[in-house]
């Protein structure tokens, strides 16, 4: 499983070296955008609305607008160094609390942590002790750029760590639009849609649920493939060097020919006339 971050986290005095792996994976089905007419891939370029011209990569700066139109430039190289100060803070858990009082809307991304070399009882310390309190850590780690909220729990016998938002980037559900203010059922209503909840009531099992919709649409790219339903993309013709070498040559010899050709005939008529006064 691939690491795709390296640190230590803390609680008190205890420090544990660990490795974090993407715990879960998008497995949307990619479409590729094609030019109708001869099936080539549409390629999306960076062009300076003003210029009207392409922007090399090197030629890109960030920025951030603080007003319309006007903006504060910042440079790669204090951006480089913000980011390296923070990301080599050892993760700390600040506090301890129920997970039941987080609510789900709070929660992102998904982690595995690993112990690194020389953890590993250190990480089976924290895992035993979180499950004994049942409890779940709260810490603040820097993933790519970026402070994020994290929780530390136990997930089948592994540590993991679930990303979660600040307060302030979950929007208020009193801003939602349109919501009633009061319940307006009557009793019977109300009775039938907990009968029918009971009904539908089960034990959670992730397995029985599965994306149809992607199911599907493997299935119908995969009877067009079968089918021979299929296009091939255009290929714009690029000359080779050899091409390019063979051309030129036969180009300074097509030139050359006539050049040749005349003068060939004077030296010749010359030639006879000397002869003619000797």
């Amino acid at each position: 499983m691939h690491t795709m971050w390296k640190g230590s986290i803390s609680f008190g005095l205890v420090n544990i070296p660990i490795k974090l792996h993407t715990a879960t994976e998008d497995k949307d089905i990619k479409l590729r955008t094609l030019h109708k007419k001869c099936h080539a891939p549409i390629k999306y370029e960076k062009v300076c609305t003003v210029c009207e011209e392409e922007v090399k990569p090197e030629e890109i700066v960030r920025a951030y607008e603080y007003t319309k139109g006007k903006f504060v430039v910042l440079d790669e190289e204090d951006l480089e160094k913000l980011r390296k100060e923070n990301e080599e803070k050892a993760v700390e858990i600040i506090d301890f609390v129920k997970i039941e009082e987080i609510d789900p809307i709070y929660f992102e991304r998904s982690y595995y942590m690993s112990p690194n070399e020389g953890g590993g009882k250190a990480y089976s310390l924290l895992r035993k002790a979180l499950e004994e309190s049942q409890k779940v850590g709260i810490a603040k780690i820097v993933i790519r750029s970026k402070e994020q909220l994290a929780v530390i729990r136990v997930y089948e016998n592994t540590l993991v760590m679930e990303t979660i938002h600040f307060p302030d980037e979950v929007r208020k559900a009193a801003d939602v639009p349109n919501v009633p203010s009061e319940d307006k059922v009557t009793k019977k209503e109300l009775d039938t849609a907990i009968l029918l909840i009971d009904q539908l009531t089960s034990a959670f099992e992730p397995e029985k649920y599965t994306d149809e919709y992607r199911t599907a649409l493997l299935e119908l790219i995969e009877s067009k493939r079968q089918g021979k339903d299929t296009v091939t993309a255009a290929t714009k013709e690029v000359a080779t060097n050899v091409t390019d070498l063979m051309a030129a040559l036969q180009a300074s010899i097509d030139r050359t020919k006539p050049k040749k050709a005349a003068t060939a005939a004077p030296r010749k008529k010359t030639a006879t006339k000397v002869k003619k006064e000797a």
